[in-house]
């Protein structure tokens, strides 16, 4: 079986200051799965996939345990609204705005992503 060229060429990019970065590969983003991606800056960020095909980039570093282990939670919905709950203490944090859905004063970075 041949895949067509648009889904196996495909790169993730995140938006930095004001340029792109290619991340990794669209195909290595598996739906429900996260990837800890290494920045030029030497920050992580954490690279989702929906099912529907949406693309979510967020600091990997969890603010509450000081682990950069984000990319490793378990990712959900609550309120329609797509979310990753650390892998450590279970904090969820809306993969949309960062924000933290059980502490309203913690928030995360988030990034712009594409397929390109």
């Amino acid at each position: 079986m041949t895949l067509a060229p648009e889904t196996t060429d495909l790169k993730v990019e995140l938006r930095l200051n004001d340029d792109w970065f290619a991340v990794c590969e669209l195909a290595r983003l598996l739906p429900g799965r996260g990837v800890a991606a290494l920045l030029p800056d030497g920050r992580q960020a954490a690279l989702f996939r929906d099912r529907a095909g949406n693309l979510y980039a967020v600091d990997n570093r969890d603010p509450f345990g000081g682990a950069a282990v984000l990319s490793r939670g378990l990712t959900g919905t609550h309120q329609g609204r797509p979310f990753v709950a650390s892998p450590l203490l279970k904090q969820r944090f809306d993969l949309e705005t960062g924000q933290c859905l059980d502490d309203e004063s913690v928030r995360i970075t988030t990034y712009a992503v594409r397929a390109a």
